[in-house]
């Protein structure tokens, strides 16, 4: 007989999504919101000083283009651990993820989208 798992209250599902070690090397603040069946994590101040200092350059251009990539290309990699991590707090399917980082304000956001609303089940 296996036990029901206790239903999670929003405010729970946004606080585990935000514990920084599933989000990264530790921006200064960390913030999820959940709605209806998407989960939207707001990271801020996430740029490391080389990379400010890049963006600073006399070719801040390339600069942001190169963080973009690397970010992006980090945020592939461990991917599958970030779905899988949204999902066993869920108990969703991740059918989709979406981010963007600003260089500017240092700023990144993560859209999960999941396979269902969060409202209709036990987690």
């Amino acid at each position: 007989m296996s036990l029901a798992k206790p239903k999670k209250s929003k405010v729970q599902v946004e606080s585990e999504v935000c514990e920084d070690k599933y989000m990264g090397r530790g921006p200064v603040e960390t913030r999820a919101h959940l709605l209806e069946d998407i989960i939207l994590v707001r990271l801020s101040n996430v740029l490391t000083k080389a990379e400010i200092q890049l963006v600073k350059g006399s070719d801040s251009v390339r600069g942001r283009d190169l963080i973009n990539e690397i970010r992006i290309q980090l945020l592939e990699n461990g991917r599958p651990l970030l779905e899988a991590v949204v999902e066993d707090i869920t108990g969703c399917k991740v059918i989709s993820l979406h981010t963007d980082i600003s260089t500017v304000t240092g700023e990144r956001v993560i859209l999960f989208a999941l396979d269902r609303g969060l409202t209709t089940f036990s987690v």
